[in-house]
Parts: structure tokens; sequence; C-alpha cells
């Protein structure tokens, strides 16, 4: 990869999504140009997709229709106290080794939204591949807060790094079925995550695979608090909280219960 030479291309954030309910096209639709929402933006969701190890290609029209659901679910929960919500158009479908693109292209994003909103807080919100560029990117000082869901976590030698998630409020959630990221990984992550930063949970969606779609309602629930507590400074659910005030294992290993986000205060 590194003898390659990269195509010439640059990331870009997408048209702010909508959050009336429309069908799931396999792309983003195109639209008349945004009108200016700079007065009212006070928080902004950047949607990473999920991607490939090593690939060159251009973005996946399809990881983007995968995330853009859980995009519309977050800025329709949120667009009356002023969050918007974007995807992250990657430069290169992969990951690519230390050139961790992905993850450079989120930080972008995030410069590009304080460029267009001002000083706001931004969630970073990933699936697969864009969970790890997530966390990467979240050293950002406009990133408050991470969503991390089926994070795509390889068996490298070299560890991920976590001091950049000081200060940050994180959130991981993955399928103990899942075939396609380890479990195990997120959670051992997520332990070493704990030592530098104490507000962190990470809930257990048993029987799900990496799609997470069994409990699809409750994971979109589940970040739907956990967003807008931390960018809008709510108070969470219940089960949130208690996650991020108990120790670890417990703390790290909360199961997601079914039926979460039909009644989140009670």
């Amino acid at each position: 990869m590194a003898s390659q030479a990269l195509p010439a291309r640059g990331a870009r954030l997408g048209r702010a999504v909508p959050p009336g309910r429309v069908a799931v096209p396999l792309a983003p639709p195109s639209r008349p140009r945004d009108q200016d929402h700079t007065a009212t933006v006070r928080a902004v969701v950047l949607a990473l997709p999920g991607g490939d190890a090593l690939s060159t290609r251009r973005r996946s029209p399809m990881a983007a229709a995968l995330i853009w659901p859980l995009a519309r679910h977050l800025v329709r929960a949120g667009a009356a106290e002023g969050v918007a919500a974007h995807l992250v158009h990657y430069r290169f479908r992969g990951w690519n080794g230390g050139h961790a693109h992905p993850a450079e292209d989120a930080e972008w994003a995030v410069g590009e939204a304080v460029r267009r909103y001002g000083d706001v807080p931004v969630c970073l919100v990933g699936i697969d591949m864009g969970a790890r560029a997530a966390l990467h990117a979240a050293g950002h000082p406009a990133v408050t807060s991470v969503v991390a869901l089926a994070p795509w976590l390889p068996r490298d030698d070299e560890p991920e790094p976590v001091k950049q998630l000081i200060g940050r409020r994180v959130l991981i959630a993955h399928g103990t079925n899942d075939e396609s990221t380890d479990p195990d990984l997120s959670y051992q992550l997520a332990e070493r995550i704990k030592k530098v930063n104490q507000r962190i949970c990470r809930f257990e969606v048993h029987s799900a695979g990496h799609g997470l779609h069994p409990h699809r309602a409750e994971v979109f629930a589940l970040a739907g608090d956990f967003v807008l507590g931390s960018l809008l400074e709510r108070p969470y659910a219940r089960p949130i909280a208690d996650a991020l005030a108990a120790p670890p294992p417990l703390g790290l290993r909360m199961p997601l219960a079914a039926g979460f986000g039909r009644s989140l205060r009670a």
C-alpha cells in the first residue's frame, strides 16, 4: 500500500440528514442545496460507515445505506433541539494499514463541521470500520462523545490507542454472536479505555450478529439516548447511567434488554 500511488480525492460531508420518515435508498438521496441552519444547530452527529481492511476504491454506497437509518433516527430525535447529522464519505473504502484513511477522514469531518456550524459539540457514531475510525478520531477538541457499534478491531501486535478518549463519553455495543468482528476484542479495548477514562460503557446485544438486526429498535434507542444525553446534557436512561457508574466488568458487559427504549425513564 505504501508503494502505490493513491488516487487524488478528498473526503466530504454528505448533505444534512433529513429527519422525515422516508424510504431508505441505497445511498442518501440527492436534495436541493441545504438551507442555512447554522443559526439553529447546537450539536452535530457525524455518521461513519463501515468499509474494508484494504481498498483504494471509492466509498461503498451499501455501507452508507446501512448507517443511514441510524443517522436519520438520531437527527429525528434531536432536530427540535438543534441536532444536525451528516454522513462522512471517505476518500477510500479501506482502512489501509498504517494509513488509517477513515480515521483521518473522520478527523477532517469534525473540523469541517466546526467550520460550518461554529463551536458546537460533535458526536462520532460509527459501525464496523467506522466505529474504529470514530474511536481513533475522538482526540479532536470538538468531539465530546463516541458511539462504536460492532467495532472492527484487528488482532494486531500494536494495541489500539486510548489516550485520545480521555474526557470523552464512550458507548460500545456489540452482538454476542458477531462472527465478523470479535466482541472479545471490543471488551478488551473497553477495559483499557476504562483505565484512563471512567466515562465509558459497553452493552452486549445477546443473540445478535454483526448487523445487530434482531434488536435494531433497541440499539437505535440505546444510541439515541446516549447521543442526545451526551450532546444536550440530558439525563441518561437508567441502564446507561448504571453502566457508566458500574465498575468493570459489570459496566462493560451490560446486557441490552429487550424492549429498551419503550420506557426509557421508567
